[in-house]
């Protein structure tokens, strides 16, 4: 997220490619932009008063923080696989203006040299329009919805999609069907039934995990290469920025605030223990990091640590 301090308007930032990683000889990780979004500090930050988050995180006139749209591309010998697919195109207008979208990801793709057409897997952690959006793009003319990677495979929760099918009072504004509906009619999305528990390959040195908290089923994406044993984890929403590292700093969006606690005790514990590169999925400034524990939970580690 951006640093305290003087924030300008409508900040924005000109990255696409945000950065480049790799784990060992057999894989590489590109994070790419869908650019950034404003999302109310309170509704980022939950019941953590703002005199504290104010502290670490700048907001503006009208208490919005800034956000990163950190879509992951891993890429092996067999496989190109995308990791998330941020806002998109298809927001509601007033949706579209309030959080400045602007649908930058295919820009980003370019950007990289990755053709969708290329990519042979789209995994979504969970199903909220910030974080499935470019599953699909409008037609030509804007009637109806096709793939934005036509020969991927997509994958989510099959609780997800049943949660979001079931539009609960709660948090129905957070889903929007044609981020998956069309997907699933045609076969080309799978809805997995990930047990707790279960870590679930879905490609060589490809799996997902369930933490839950911020949704029921919330998956990890863990990526590993085969010759180093070199891990890297997207971890989501359970800490969407590293300002969300502190174990009590959740978002007011979370389902089960005290599960996301216990959540990431148990993800630090594996985190920190086997050093895994954690990627962030809304962190405008710090795209991924090496994580080591602190009283409040965990803290970035230093270069050089």
């Amino acid at each position: 997220m951006t640093p305290a301090g003087d924030l300008p308007d409508n900040a924005v930032t000109d990255e696409l490619v945000r950065g480049r990683y790799r784990l060992g000889p057999e894989t590489e990780l590109l994070v790419l932009s869908d650019g950034t979004a404003h999302f109310d500090g309170g509704a980022m930050f939950g019941v953590v008063p703002k005199a504290l988050w104010g502290r670490v995180v700048a907001s503006d006139a009208e208490n919005r923080v800034v956000l990163g749209l950190n879509t992951v591309v891993v890429r092996t010998a067999a496989h190109t696989v995308v990791i998330e697919t941020g806002f998109g195109e298809k927001l509601p207008p007033k949706a579209a203006a309030i959080t400045g979208a602007q649908a930058r990801l295919l820009h980003a793709f370019a950007a990289a040299g990755v053709e969708p057409a290329s990519v042979d897997m789209v995994i979504n952690s969970h199903l909220h329009w910030d974080h499935c959006g470019w599953n699909t793009r409008f037609v030509e003319g804007g009637q109806g919805v096709v793939p934005t990677f036509p020969n991927a495979r997509y994958f989510a929760h099959a609780g997800e999609v049943a949660h979001g099918r079931a539009q609960h009072e709660r948090d129905r504004i957070s889903y929007l069907a044609d981020n998956y509906e069309p997907l699933l009619a045609t076969g080309q999305m799978t809805a997995l039934d990930v047990a707790e528990g279960e870590e679930r390959e879905l490609a060589p040195g490809i799996a997902v995990e369930l933490f839950p908290g911020h949704t029921r089923q919330l998956m990890a994406i863990h990526v590993r290469d085969g010759a180093s044993g070199k891990r890297a984890c997207y971890i989501s929403d359970l800490v969407p920025t590293a300002a969300h590292l502190p174990l009590t700093w959740g978002m007011g969006f979370d389902l089960d605030p005290m599960r996301v606690i216990a959540e990431k005790k148990r993800f630090y514990a594996r985190a920190i223990a086997e050093q895994w590169l954690v990627l962030f999925t809304h962190d405008a400034a710090t795209p991924a990091g090496y994580l080591e524990a602190a009283k409040a939970g965990a803290v970035l580690r230093s270069e050089g640590s």
